[in-house]
C-alpha cells in the first residue's frame, strides 16, 4: 500500500561530522508533496547545528532525555516533549541520552516572524474528545506560532471506526498499540513504528485490534481539529453524544 511504510523498512544514514543517524519516511519521493517526516536518532555530546531555510519543523521526543538549544535558548527533552522550529531559525541537541525525535519538515510554510520557536509538553495537555470515542491532544498549531500545521497525539480505543475521510494532508507515526489501516478494500497491520500518509480525501479508517489504547502522532494541514471529519457522503462525523 502506497500510503504505508514501517520505520524498520527504512534504511538510516549517517550524517558526517554529527551525533544524528537519519531514517527518511514520507516524503516527496513516497508521494507527499507536504511534509517530510523523518526520524532524528542523536547520539551524546553536542550535535551540528541544524537550520531549515525552505520549511518550518514539528519535532516530537519519542525517546530519550537531553537539553535543546533553539534559537539560542535551551529546553529539557523528554519523552512528550513538542517543539515548533519556525523557518530560518537554528536549533541543535546539547545534550542527549537516547534522544529519539520525530520530525515533520513542513514545505512551503505560511510567513511567520523569524526566529520563532514553541516548546510544550504534550504528555500533560488536555485530552479533548473526537469522534468514535476517540480522543485527542493537541501539541502545536497556531496559538503556539505554529501557523501552517496541527501537530497532536491521538489515542484511539479498541474497536473501529466508520470509514471516514479528514479535508487536510496528514502524516501519522504509530508511537503504541497495534491494529490495521483500511484503505480502498486494502489494509495493512499496524504497531509501534508504521507510518501513514493520508492525503485530504482520503477514505480511510485505523482499527485498534489490541486490548490496550492505540496512540499515534499526527501532524496535518491545513491546520484545525483533528476532530473534523466526514462519512464517504460527505455528512460531517458526529460525536457519540451527538448521533
Amino acid at each position: 500500500m502506497r500510503y504505508f511504510i514501517t520505520e524498520g523498512a527504512v534504511a538510516t544514514e549517517e550524517v558526517d561530522g554529527d551525533t544524528v543517524r537519519l531514517r527518511r519516511l514520507f516524503d516527496g519521493s513516497r508521494g507527499c508533496e507536504t511534509f517530510a517526516q523523518r526520524i532524528l536518532s542523536f547520539g551524546p555530546g553536542r550535535s551540528r547545528e541544524r537550520l531549515e531555510t525552505g520549511a518550518d519543523e514539528t519535532l516530537y521526543a519519542r525517546d530519550g532525555s537531553g537539553t535543546i538549544a533553539v534559537a539560542g535558548e535551551e529546553h529539557p527533552l523528554a519523552p512528550g516533549t513538542s517543539v515548533f522550529v519556525g523557518r530560518g531559525t537554528p536549533w541543535s541537541v546539547e545534550t542527549a541520552d537516547g534522544v529519539e525525535l520525530l520530525s515533520v519538515l513542513v514545505l512551503d510554510p505560511e510567513p511567520s516572524p523569524e526566529a520563532v520557536h514553541a516548546v510544550v509538553d504534550l504528555a500533560a495537555e488536555e485530552r479533548l474528545s473526537a469522534t468514535a470515542s476517540r480522543q485527542f491532544s493537541i501539541g502545536l498549531d497556531p496559538e503556539v506560532g505554529c501557523r501552517s500545521v496541527t501537530q497532536f497525539v491521538g489515542f484511539i480505543p479498541p474497536g473501529r471506526a466508520p470509514d471516514h475521510f479528514h479535508r487536510y494532508d496528514e502524516v501519522l507515526y504509530v508511537l503504541d498499540g497495534e491494529g490495521r489501516l483500511h484503505i480502498d478494500g486494502e489494509e495493512e497491520w499496524l504497531g509501534p513504528g508504521s507510518c501513514v500518509h493520508l492525503p485530504a480525501r482520503l477514505v480511510h479508517c485505523l482499527e485498534n485490534t489490541g486490548d490496550e489504547e492505540m496512540r499515534v502522532l499526527g501532524v496535518f494541514r491545513p491546520a484545525g481539529s483533528p476532530a473534523e471529519a466526514y462519512y464517504p457522503d460527505g455528512t460531517p462525523a458526529v460525536y457519540p453524544s451527538e448521533s
